[in-house]
C-alpha cells in the first residue's frame, strides 16, 4: 500500500484535472458540442463548460466504476453542482453509459439536436451569449457565477462582486448605456485579456 503521504505523491496531479481547471478558468464561455462518445475524461473534461449539447448520435458515460477506478478532473466537484448530491452519487455508482435521451433526462446536457444540426446549434448559441456583450463583463461574469456559488454566504459574493461592478461601471457600462438609449449595437473596447488584478486572485483560491 502505497504511503500517501509521501511529497511525491502529493504533487500528483491527472491529465484530465489540468483541462477541467483551464476550462473553469477561461475567461470567455465554454460550450460542448458532443457528437459520439464522450465517456471518462471525454465526459468529464464537458463538465467544467457552461453547456453541454448532444446530438441524437451521442452517448455520454461516467463507467469509473465499471474499471476499477475513481472519477477525475475534478468531476466530483463539477458534477454535484449541475446534478446535485443524489443525483450525482447514482450516476457514478451505476457507471452507466447513457444515451443521448437519458443524458438530458439526467441533466446533463442543456439540449439533444439532429447530428447535422449540432454545430450550428452551438454556434448560435455562442452568439446569444456573446454577441453585443462586453468581453470584460462576461469574463468577470463568469467567475463570479463559478465562484460565489461556492462561497458560505452571501456577503463574501457580495465582496466579490462590488469591486467588479465598480470596474465595469467605470469601463465598458458608459457605451453600452449609451447604445442601449441609442437604440443600436454597442462597440465595447474591453478586452478579456486585459482584466483587474482582483480577477487573478480569484484564479489563485
Amino acid at each position: 500500500m502505497q504511503d500517501l503521504s509521501a511529497p511525491e505523491l502529493r504533487r500528483i496531479r491527472d491529465t484530465g484535472g489540468r483541462v477541467t481547471l483551464a476550462v473553469h478558468d477561461c475567461r470567455k464561455p465554454v460550450i460542448a458540442a458532443i457528437n459520439g462518445a464522450a465517456v471518462g475524461i471525454g465526459a468529464t473534461m464537458t463538465l467544467a463548460m457552461d453547456a453541454r449539447l448532444l446530438s441524437t448520435r451521442a452517448r455520454f458515460g461516467l463507467a469509473f466504476g465499471r474499471l476499477g477506478i475513481v472519477p477525475e478532473a475534478g468531476s466530483t466537484w463539477f458534477l454535484l453542482r449541475i446534478v446535485g448530491m443524489s443525483k450525482a452519487l447514482d450516476l457514478v455508482y451505476r457507471a452507466d453509459v447513457l444515451d443521448a435521451s437519458a443524458t438530458a433526462e439526467a441533466d446533463l446536457a442543456d439540449a439533444v439536436h439532429a447530428p447535422d444540426d449540432l454545430l450550428d446549434s452551438a454556434l448560435k448559441l455562442t452568439d446569444a451569449w456573446t454577441k453585443g456583450k462586453s468581453p470584460v463583463a462576461t469574463a468577470l461574469t463568469r467567475q463570479m457565477m463559478r465562484r460565489n456559488s461556492a462561497l458560505e454566504h452571501p456577503r463574501d459574493a457580495h465582496r466579490i462582486d462590488s469591486p467588479a461592478m465598480f470596474y465595469t461601471s467605470t469601463g465598458d457600462d458608459a457605451e453600452g448605456v449609451a447604445a442601449f438609449t441609442e437604440k443600436r449595437d454597442p462597440k465595447f473596447r474591453g478586452r478579456a485579456s486585459e482584466l483587474p488584478e482582483f480577477y487573478d486572485e480569484w484564479l489563485s483560491r
